[in-house]
């Protein structure tokens, strides 16, 4: 039996915010602006601080939005959307939580209408609209470093983007372990114009899905809230390129 509950409309309106910019999200923004204004679990200066990416979302080109949305979030692996990228493990490690969060889905009679993987923060994020209170606090608590470190990255390259994530550690009740957080920030930005080098970088990121015997929501939540130093490939050796 499955344990949804009413659907806590902020995280919903959060999951679109940070999905692929489309005709249908701009036509949808005064309604997702209103929600996102009127949650008391906000700070008011968190609201306000939404409103730049909620006009920008509202009124800018369709097209340079999308742009946008590519060089931040497809193109630099430091600002992934996929959360397991930012938490310690080989390949196999987070197949297996992969098959633990679909896992989690499935038991909340949760069925995403979505492509991306399972750990894309807006799949998540919409999952965690339609379960508990106590639970959704509790999975964004434990990505709470993810979200500042990104929300850090955001805020250097001057994005409005870097609210949401303000938004998500408020929402969570939690506050992010600095030391944690220094350990993510420790690694370089991506440049998203420079292809051969992200071509590099991504190379070995394929995830592999496969049985787990311990899977469960505790090994993806020690996912969330682990990781180790990340490993950087080398860069390639000017005579080896094409």
């Amino acid at each position: 039996m499955g344990r949804m509950v009413q659907m806590d409309r902020t995280l919903k309106a959060l999951s679109l915010v940070l999905s692929y910019p489309t005709l249908e999200l701009q036509q949808a923004m005064p309604e997702i602006s209103g929600v996102l204004a009127a949650d008391t679990r906000l700070t008011a200066q968190a609201r306000r601080a939404l409103r730049p990416l909620m006009e920008e979302l509202a009124t800018r080109d369709i097209y340079e939005l999308e742009e946008q949305f590519v060089l931040l979030f497809d193109r630099s692996r430091t600002l992934s959307l996929n959360l397991f990228e930012h938490v310690h493990g080989e390949s196999r490690d987070r197949g297996g939580a992969m098959v633990s969060l679909v896992e989690s889905y499935r038991e909340a009679g949760f069925d995403p209408v979505s492509s991306e993987l399972p750990d894309h923060l807006p799949v998540l994020l919409e999952y965690l609209s339609v379960i508990p209170m106590a639970e959704m606090q509790d999975t964004l608590a434990d990505a709470a470093h993810i979200f500042e470190a990104l929300n850090t990255r955001l805020t250097r390259r001057e994005s409005p983007y870097g609210a949401v994530f303000a938004a998500l550690i408020q929402l969570s009740g939690a506050t992010a372990d600095a030391e944690t957080v220094a350990v993510l920030l420790e690694r370089p930005d991506d440049d998203p114009t420079d292809l051969e080098a992200l071509d590099a970088v991504w190379e070995d990121s394929e995830v592999t899905f496969g049985p787990d015997p311990n899977a469960g929501c505790p090994q993806v939540r020690d996912m969330l809230s682990q990781m180790d130093t990340p490993i950087n490939p080398a860069p390639t050796p000017p005579q080896a390129a094409e």
